[in-house]
């Protein structure tokens, strides 16, 4: 009998631990990457506050709002469009016809594409309040995290050079969030802003257009999400997983570990993955473990 309730101590004991290491704290800043093939969609939650930024192509709509609705998220405080291609904004079109929405953020980049039109249309005929993000803005998200726009550039040429770039900050802890941004882009945020951070989304989906070795210089990253999907790109390309590798980041893909999540406190972060997967170190030349790795 004494030898029983030890073994029922010791579950009790076992149980209650993984329950503690399990549950988020209340001060946890909790920042989804879903993964929704070739584009980009992440959401950030803190304190019941929630931000969902782009929502990957249109077809990706339907996931977007089902991950929103498994992680009991009925309405969302703030949705960005971090620039109009349709790997990104394709998805909110779901989204806004779906949730609960309570203002949008959008890059300022006008664009002629139906998928673009259609989301200012939604946005417009359900009344909800928008904002352009102007280059360098302070976004009151939810204090005492910081979020700050390090590009928006809604007059540049090219769309990927109006991409919205967040940097969130919670204590110690830092999320550079870099959108599609640009090479050029890069050095402007290195000349003008602290870049540093331990979690980089990785530029661009991992395209030779992003991530110079200059920008990760002074980046640092502990961690680079790659998000991406089947792609006649080449994305993410042996050049930038090579720049990865060298400033000794620890990779994860949307595309081999399914979505993944970033969960952090004021001095330390844990992640979890949808699906297990070995953690490249080094882009190998038979691309076993990058299939759309390229040049």
């Amino acid at each position: 009998m004494q030898h029983c309730r030890y073994i029922l101590l010791l579950t009790f004991l076992f149980l209650h631990l993984f329950s503690h290491v399990s549950a988020a704290p209340d001060d946890s800043l909790v920042v989804h990457f879903i993964d929704v093939g070739q584009g980009d969609s992440t959401l950030i939650e803190y304190r019941g506050q929630t931000m969902l930024i782009d929502g990957g192509r249109r077809d990706a709509g339907e996931k977007v709002v089902t991950y929103l609705k498994k992680s009991g998220i009925e309405h969302l405080d703030y949705v960005v469009a971090s620039h109009p291609d349709a790997d990104h904004v394709g998805g909110l079109i779901e989204v806004l016809r779906e949730v609960e929405v309570e203002h949008v953020l959008d890059s300022g980049k006008e664009h002629t594409t139906d998928t673009y039109i259609e989301y200012l249309k939604l946005v417009e005929e359900r009344e909800i309040p928008f904002d352009i993000v102007n280059h360098g803005e302070t976004i009151d998200f939810a204090p005492p995290v910081e979020m700050q726009a390090l590009n928006a550039l809604s007059e540049s040429e090219e769309r990927n050079e109006s991409s919205i770039v967040f940097k969130i900050t919670h204590g110690e802890i830092d999320f550079l969030l870099a959108s599609d941004a640009t090479k050029d882009n890069e050095m402007r945020m290195v000349n003008e802003f602290d870049v540093e951070a331990e979690i980089l989304k990785v530029g661009h989906h991992g395209s030779k257009t992003s991530t110079s070795m200059d920008f990760l210089r002074k980046v640092q990253p502990e961690t680079a999400i790659l998000t991406y999907g089947e792609n006649e790109f080449g994305h993410p390309t042996r050049r930038v997983v090579s720049r990865l590798n060298r400033i000794g980041a620890t990779i994860y893909s949307t595309y081999e570990h399914g979505d993944i999540v970033v969960t952090a406190d004021t001095n330390s972060y844990n992640i979890e993955t949808e699906k297990w997967y070995a953690i490249y170190d080094r882009c190998r030349e038979a691309s076993e473990l990058i299939p759309s790795c390229g040049m």
